[in-house]
């Protein structure tokens, strides 16, 4: 029987380095399993110029929670996710605060996954709703 990967260590390792993660101040709160993963992030740093929280962070967050999720899965197969696919309907703006998303699988395959992400912001109102597809594939070896 092959040993499960530890949730914890895959997460430590995925967010290591330097990322985009950093640059946009985006926080995991929940990865225990590929089943439901939790992050936030800022929405100041991370607007267009009009001050409403920027469409392609809300894509960000998104992607980022999404991709740790389908890693989450593949690992179990020997494989890592890469995202091939994403759609983002945005309901509402936000001007301050944080937006929390939540990433829970609408399919987790041994060659693809597919996400839903639901943002929202302090207030718990809805102000996106993404889907990500990820394909799955070998994990690259261990240097």
């Amino acid at each position: 029987m092959t040993e499960q990967p530890d949730p914890a260590e895959a997460l430590r390792e995925m967010t290591s380095q330097a990322t985009l993660h950093d640059a946009m101040k985006i926080e995991i709160t929940e990865a225990e399993s590929p089943q439901r993963i939790v992050g936030r992030m800022p929405v100041e740093g991370n607007t267009q110029p009009f001050g409403l929280l920027h469409g392609g962070a809300s894509c960000v967050l998104a992607e980022s929670l999404g991709s740790i999720g389908s890693t989450l899965h593949g690992l179990t197969l020997g494989k890592v996710a890469v995202g091939v696919d994403i759609n983002a309907t945005h309901h509402r703006s936000a001007r301050s605060g944080y937006v929390t998303g939540v990433a829970t699988p609408i399919y987790l395959g041994r060659s693809t996954t597919s996400y839903e992400i639901v943002i929202t912001d302090d207030r718990d109102r809805r102000i996106c709703t993404v889907r990500l597809t990820c394909q799955l594939i070998p994990a690259p070896p261990e240097q």
